[in-house]
């Protein structure tokens, strides 16, 4: 009777192991570091200022342990009641070790952040989208540009206080044949609304001056 061997597969580490050993490891390398998590604790947020910036990342590139060999993207976050505005967030990636570590820097309007494009060369596609959506500028891209929006575009489209209508509107001129510029001009002045359902706002129907005039009168009794 031939005899069969049974392996028991050992459980994945749950989602809070993972956090808790990279936590470990960016502790064990970076003895200073500001960590905060985030949904619920599945997510590792690890919280810098600008001065450090490209130190920090090189140690988070190239620590065993660490490995975060790729910059998948970098985006902006506006608070415009805050003294610095901006926050410029760092999603990282270690393809080796399967971990993402999110990493958030403050800036404002006059304070430009450390460019990271010669740790991560796809970065300055990134750096540019953000200058182009939010105004923050990255010190030391080289390739500082619009990316999103035209090159004539005023403003930055994601800052909170940028207007919905935006400042300058683009169309085709018939009588010039080309592409104009020209500041937005509403084409019809707000209106106040008083919420009331069409039946409760019209008090009167057309018609109703009417109404004495064509009326039938019935017999008398």
């Amino acid at each position: 009777m031939a005899s069969c061997s049974c392996r028991r597969k050992s459980a994945a580490p749950g989602p809070s192991s993972v956090v808790e050993a990279l936590q470990a490891a960016l502790l064990a390398a970076i003895p200073e570091a500001r960590l905060t998590t985030q949904r619920g604790g599945a997510e590792l947020v690890l919280h810098t200022p600008r001065e450090g910036l490209l130190a920090l990342m090189l140690t988070l590139r190239d620590a065993p342990g660490l490995e975060f060999a790729q910059c998948m993207d970098i985006c902006g976050v506006d608070w415009p009641e805050r003294s610095e505005r901006f926050e410029v967030v760092y999603n990282l990636l270690s393809l080796t070790l399967n971990q993402r570590l999110r990493v958030i820097v403050p800036a404002s309007e006059t304070t430009p952040v450390p460019s990271v494009a010669a740790i991560w060369p796809a970065a300055t596609w990134f750096e540019r989208e953000t200058w182009d959506m939010y105004g923050v500028v990255f010190e030391g891209l080289t390739d500082m540009r619009r990316l999103l929006t035209d090159y004539g575009f005023e403003g930055h489209p994601l800052r909170k206080d940028f207007p919905l209508s935006g400042h300058i509107e683009l169309r085709y001129d018939e009588e010039r044949k080309q592409v104009v510029y020209e500041p937005v001009k509403l084409t019809q002045d707000f209106r106040s609304f008083d919420f009331l359902s069409p039946w409760e706002a019209m008090t009167t129907l057309p018609g109703d001056e009417k109404i004495h005039l064509n009326r039938v009168e019935g017999p008398k009794p």
